[in-house]
């Protein structure tokens, strides 16, 4: 799972980097007599927390394309799992999102380059977090994670939320993550009301921890899911 969002971040972000470097958007008839235009793409393994992430590169025809967030020659990606998921989850402002990316990408970029970057992102990010769901899913997995965050300058204990699925074909899929203060009852009914609107209708299994039932809604309760 994190390598894909790793993979779509990354990707998305490069496009941008291009879409600065060059001075127009895909397609854009701007484009036409400046010299320099898209060539394509080349792969490029990089290792992450993660794992191995094979990331496809876009390249221009005069070679003058000197990607920030990935250079050239670097192998390594350090410290974005975090990153990465900080993007995705909920309750993040388009200023939250874009301190993320100075941090990806140092002080050194222009904040051009960072605001194109930002709305490329978040706009992957949005299509995400909204993408459709399956109807019925067998097995759903929810799960609060404490995790430590900095905050303002301060580091400061946030609530992760997870809604992992497996669909009928015994595939695994991340429903969504979502960002909150503190873990409560009355965000999870908000994120399962979420998954219902997203088109899910029947969970046949909810697995959560015990220890943490008292956080969680009546299950049965959720308008339009039969568990």
């Amino acid at each position: 799972m994190l390598k894909q969002l790793t993979k779509a971040v990354i990707e998305r972000a490069l496009e941008a980097e291009m879409e600065t470097h060059l001075g127009y958007k895909k397609h854009e008839a701007a484009g036409k007599g400046t010299g320099n235009s898209r060539n394509g793409k080349s792969q490029k393994t990089i290792q992450a927390e993660c794992g191995a992430v094979e990331l496809n590169v876009p390249r221009d025809r005069n070679a003058e394309f000197e990607p920030v967030v990935v250079r050239k020659g670097q192998t390594r990606l350090a410290g974005l799992d975090e990153k990465i998921l900080a993007l995705y989850a909920r309750g993040m402002t388009t200023r939250d999102i874009q301190a993320q990316l100075m941090e990806m990408y140092g002080v050194e970029v222009s904040p051009t380059l960072i605001s194109n970057v930002t709305d490329a992102v978040m706009d992957v990010v949005r299509q995400w977090q909204n993408r459709p769901l399956e109807a019925v899913y067998p097995i759903v997995y929810f799960d609060c994670l404490q995790v430590k965050v900095r905050d303002n300058g301060r580091v400061v204990n946030k609530a992760v939320y997870l809604a992992l699925g497996v669909d009928m074909e015994g595939q695994k899929e991340l429903l969504g993550i979502w960002l909150s203060a503190h873990e409560g009852a009355k965000f999870w009914l908000g994120l399962l009301t979420e998954l219902n609107n997203r088109g899910l209708r029947d969970i046949l299994i909810a697995c959560s921890r015990g220890d943490r039932v008292a956080h969680k809604p009546d299950w049965t309760s959720i308008p339009g899911i039969a568990t």
